[in-house]
Order: C-alpha cells, then structure tokens, then sequence
C-alpha cells in the first residue's frame, strides 16, 4: 500500500513494504526527482538498509555466541512495515523484531522510520530502539536513487555531484567478497562529473568527506536536489555498472560492508553501533529540492 501527503510545493508516496520512500513529486511543474523502481535497473527507490549496510562476509557472520546469515543490506527494505501515525505533513512507520528476524539476527529492536514534509524539504527520522535485555549492535543506511539526470532531455553525463566542503578523498574498493582497505584518489575539489566508467568497479564508498551535503546537479539547467546527512561517518555513491541507468544513489551510511580480511565477531567490526539496554539511537538526513 502507498501512502501520500504533500503540501504547496511538494507530494510524496511511502510504501508499506520496506517504509521505502517511493516519489518525491515537485508540484509546479510535476518533476519526478527519485527513481521509479523499474526493474529493467533496480527495483528499489529508496530502501532503508537494516541491521547491516553492505555485506557481511560470504553471506555469514558470528554474534553472541551463534552463527548467523544475512543477506545484503539487512532485511529491513524488503520487510512489511506497518503505519503508526499519520499527520498532515508526516508519516510513521514501525517494525519490530520477531521470530523470522531473530533467526537471521539475534537482537530485538524496534525500527521506527518517519518522514516529514516541510516547504521543499522531504526529513527522513530513524529511530532504533533496544527493546532486548542486552546490548545489541546494528549498521543502518540510506540508499535513495535520485532521477539523473532529473531534468528531461538530459543525459547523465550533463550532470554531476556537488560537495558542500572542498574534497581530497580516495574511495574505497569494493570486491565481490566485501571491502578493500585499497584506496584510489577519486575526489579533488566541490564537485565529481558523472560517467558511467566512474562505477565499473561498484560503488565509490568514502569514510573521510568533510561534507554533509551532496547535491546531484546538471550543467544544462537549474535543477537539482541536495541531501543533507550530518554525522554521517561513510557515504556510497553509485549506479549500475552497465551503464544508461536514469539514476545515481547518494548513500549516507552508519555501517560498512566487512573488509575481506574480517573474521571477528559482529560486534567488532568497524562501523558498528552500539545500543544499551532501552536506549534509542536516532539520526536524521534530509532531502532538498531546488526546483
């Protein structure tokens, strides 16, 4: 099921399945700035990636004692969610831990995923909460397709990224097994011009950007959209290797996927977090749109 709010300047839809964020609408001119989800490229839009941002090494990993698998990026975006609140302006959505989750993940949590409308900002609220009686560890992550480029009649090579703060960054390499600690120069400057060649090794992960906002833009209009994600240690960026894909992922992360190297213990790894008994972690990210 969808669920739609907007207000003057903007409409949204949010799905059910995954609390995933399905459209971002401007309603002047009724430009669509996220992925549709068709499957000819990927058949998300925006999932949300939880309890693990990328893979876990050959599919398993080792928590409390037990051995466990997962697969990529958690089950969280392919999980009925179910709405908790409904306002005007915002939506709530809730999952929580239950025997299907905990034979994949040996934690009970409950997830809660807000989406809040305000002028031409769209505010993404995530709260986990350990509802367990000891600590448990999770990565949780943004994975939106924003429309590249997003203005129509455009090419994806007329766009590119802009960065908030001056950038002098190495992406990390990212294997079919996992994460390198292999590093290529990648980011010199505000802004990353797009090409395709850019992802044929797969994603660009970055754990050192100044920036909190990255704004995808294009040099033939004004049209652009701007995620704001402060706090964030690690950002994925990235499209389809095979090229012609009409999108480009902005991915604010708390988490990474395992180095190739690791065989610890899921609470070890890096990126991970940690919550007490009846605490709430909280973040939030935002996207922007200048229309």
């Amino acid at each position: 099921m969808l669920h739609t709010i907007q207000n003057d300047v903007l409409k949204i839809k949010v799905a059910d399945r995954g609390a995933e964020l399905k459209a971002i609408t401007a309603l002047s001119d009724g430009t669509e700035y996220l992925f549709d989800s068709d499957p000819k490229w990927w058949r998300y839009s925006s999932p949300i990636l939880f309890p693990i941002v990328g893979k876990v090494k050959d599919g398993k990993y080792r928590a409390e004692g037990k051995n466990f698998a997962l697969p990529q990026h958690g089950f969280a975006r392919t999980s009925d969610f179910w709405l908790v609140d409904a306002t005007a302006n915002a939506l709530t959505f809730a999952l929580e831990s239950n025997a299907a989750t905990l034979k994949m993940y040996p934690y009970r949590f409950r997830l809660e995923l807000s989406y809040e409308l305000t002028g031409n900002e769209v505010k993404f609220i995530w709260k986990v909460r350990n509802v367990d009686d000891k600590t448990i560890y999770f990565s949780i992550g943004a994975h939106p397709a924003i429309c590249c480029p997003i203005a129509y009649r455009e090419n994806f090579t007329d766009c590119y990224l802009k960065f908030n703060k001056p950038e002098k960054s190495a992406r990390l390499l990212l294997t079919a097994n996992g994460l390198s600690h292999e590093r290529i120069p990648t980011l010199d400057g505000t802004e990353l011009d797009l090409n395709y060649d850019l992802f044929k090794g797969d994603a660009l992960i970055f754990d050192d950007l100044q920036s909190d906002e990255i704004s995808v833009c294009s040099r033939k209009s004004h049209k652009s959209l701007t995620i704001r994600a402060k706090g964030f240690p690690y950002w994925g960026i990235w499209t389809p290797d095979c090229g012609g894909a009409p999108f480009i992922c902005i991915e604010p992360w708390h988490g990474h996927a395992d180095y190739v190297d690791f065989d610890g213990d899921f609470k070890d790894k890096e990126g991970i977090n940690a919550l007490g008994v009846g605490e709430t972690f909280t973040t939030e990210m935002s996207f922007i749109v200048n229309n």
